[in-house]
């Protein structure tokens, strides 16, 4: 009996904990499945208890694993943060399409701003601001590079984009980058003129001033020429005639291009802090005279209040009267200086008036050196002014000019 009894209490022991093992099995499978379903919808909000002595260790080893994978998860986010700003902070605009060609993945801080957004969610925005940069950013190619241009609320801005193919969680994406090239292109059209305005200068004055020195001799040699022989050759008179024209078209040619000199030669700007409206308030005390002649008004306006410049008080002065008094000259009964902080954070500052328009042939040759429509002009203070703006790290650009108005547009950066 004892040993019957003893078989038996051994099988219900055994019976036991084959039970109690199925069922821990089942909890802890369970507690597996619901650990994996949770980290798989990156929620580590959970936790098992360690109060349980037969579960503790397991527990534990569970939390541990929910601990290593929230570890990591904050690592990678915040990685991602670390890039996100390294991102917003270089001066290239980057964005990230979808492989749909349409849904915006990312977009860095410099993308918004070059483009003038507050949010880029999808490439079909682009439409609003230019087809063709709708077309470039949807054309270009890895290994390719696309040029668009486009009006932004202060200027042209031009950009070059080039593209590269990737892959990002099993999806094929294009990343853009772009760069607002519209300083350089000045820049480089600028360098370009000077260096022909340099060598023609130089050429020029190399060949013109002997034709004047010796012309100047060759006249007091003919007068004093004649006097030694008692005025007796009939030609010297026109000899003499002859000479001066040639001395007097020299030296007016020597003249005309040390003018042009100038614009090689601009002094680096001696910048300081100063209030926008005190610069207006020089330019009316300077032009009140041809105002009052002309019986037109200067008026001023300033969006955002204390607009604080730091730049050269002399040259940007000699730019907004150089304005100023074209203005004048063709017509305008009303000059209206209109002044803000644009979203860039650059001054913008429009010289608008009601005068003559420029007409469509002239406009796009106004900035070239020499270029005038003026019968006594030179040619040179638009040039002079805009490579002033570029000292400054600014642009100077006609905005508009119709039957309307005409407007200059300065932005300094």
């Amino acid at each position: 009996m004892e040993l019957a009894y003893i078989l038996i209490l051994a099988g219900a022991m055994a019976a036991t904990f084959i039970a109690a093992g199925i069922y821990f099995t089942a909890r802890t499978r369970r507690k597996v499945t619901y650990m994996l379903d949770a980290l798989e919808d990156k929620e580590t909000n959970f936790r098992f208890s360690e109060d349980r002595g037969m579960e503790r260790k397991f527990n534990r080893t569970l939390n541990r694993i929910r601990t290593i994978f929230e570890k990591e998860r904050n690592e990678i986010r915040e990685q991602e943060q670390y890039y996100g700003k390294m991102l917003d902070h270089v001066q290239t605009g980057i964005v990230v399409i979808d492989e749909d060609g349409e849904r915006i993945n990312y977009c860095n801080a410099m993308a918004l701003r070059i483009l003038g957004m507050a949010t880029f969610s999808n490439i079909k925005q682009l439409k609003r601001i230019s087809e063709s940069l709708d077309v470039a950013f949807r054309k270009v190619a890895e290994g390719a590079e696309e040029k668009a241009s486009y009006f932004n609320e202060s200027s042209r801005v031009t950009i070059s984009i080039t593209a590269s193919e990737a892959e990002i969680r099993g999806k094929n994406v294009k990343i853009v980058a772009f760069n607002d090239i519209s300083s350089d292109i000045e820049e480089n059209e600028s360098a370009s003129w000077t260096r022909l305005i340099r060598v023609l200068t130089h050429e020029i004055m190399n060949t013109v001033t002997p034709i004047a020195s010796l012309s100047d001799a060759l006249v007091k040699y003919a007068e004093s020429d004649a006097s030694e022989e008692g005025k007796t050759d009939s030609h010297a008179p026109d000899i003499k005639a002859g000479l001066q024209t040639i001395a007097t078209s020299a030296n007016g040619l020597i003249k005309f291009v040390e003018s042009y000199r100038n614009l090689t030669h601009i002094a680096a700007p001696v910048r300081k802090a100063f209030f926008l409206r005190e610069l207006i308030d020089t330019i009316r005390k300077l032009t009140a005279g041809q105002f009052a002649g002309a019986g037109a008004d200067l008026v001023y306006e300033e969006k955002d209040e204390d607009i604080l410049l730091y730049a050269d008080f002399g040259q940007i002065s000699q730019i907004l009267v150089n304005l100023v008094r074209n203005a004048l000259q063709a017509g305008a009964s009303e000059v209206r200086i209109t002044a803000w902080i644009d979203s860039m954070e650059s001054v913008v500052v429009d010289v608008a008036n009601n005068g003559q328009p420029i007409s469509k042939e002239s406009q796009e040759e106004i900035f070239v050196p020499f270029f005038t429509t003026k019968p006594s002009g030179t040619g040179i203070g638009l040039s002079i002014s805009r490579q002033i703006m570029r000292l400054h790290n600014g642009t100077l650009r006609l905005s508009c000019s119709d039957s309307r108005q005409t407007v200059f547009t300065l932005v300094f950066r």
